[in-house]
């Protein structure tokens, strides 16, 4: 449902209503799947195995609209310092409502609660993540020995983050992305 001022099903102005970001539980995998499907077939995110989303339901949280699932973004961590924000998407009809940006503060204060400094993005939303202090990545952004720990990954986000060839045909148009957070001791931005 896209929130206006006539009123939802319920008489209440939809546009004042606030959706609940929380995790992801198991029972929301489908929901999650559905959500991704269209962005999937435009090639703006990899779609997954139903079996990929249970494994890392853990990752994802949801946002919750009149109780139901509207939008969902996951958080891998990829290294002490560092996570991908992955998978944000919501539903079509809510789209424009502010949904993605909730989401993904929410993805970012999650980052800070463990202690990370560096969030990595793959996308073709550039505008969106830049208005999130995200910047395109430009040289080197990890040291050469973690550099060589992550290519032991057979994660292909983190071939994405590495810019490794064989991910290059999943990758064409797609910015590299990089948003340092603001807790003590984080590190200096990528220039």
């Amino acid at each position: 449902m896209k929130p206006d001022s006539s009123g939802g099903p319920s008489g209440i102005d939809d546009s004042a209503v606030v959706p609940l970001i929380r995790p992801a539980l198991p029972r929301d995998v489908p929901t999650i799947r559905t959500l991704v499907e269209p962005y999937a077939e435009r090639r703006i995110l990899l779609a997954k195995d139903l079996v990929g989303y249970y494994e890392g339901v853990q990752e994802f949280l949801v946002a919750e609209l009149r109780g139901e699932v509207v939008g969902c973004g996951a958080l891998h961590v990829m290294w002490e310092d560092l996570a991908e924000v992955r998978t944000l998407a919501v539903r079509a009809d809510t789209r424009g409502t502010g949904i993605g940006h909730l989401m993904l503060e929410a993805l970012l204060a999650r980052a800070a609660d463990l202690g990370l400094k560096r969030v990595f993005c793959l996308t073709f939303e550039v505008g969106f993540f830049t208005r999130h202090g995200f910047a395109p990545i430009v040289g080197e952004v990890v040291e050469a020995s973690v550099f060589h720990e992550l290519l032991l990954s057979r994660d292909d986000g983190i071939a994405e983050f590495l810019d490794l060839a064989r991910v290059k045909p999943n990758t064409l148009g797609n910015t590299r992305m990089l948003k340092v957070l603001d807790v003590p001791g984080g590190a200096a931005p990528v220039e």
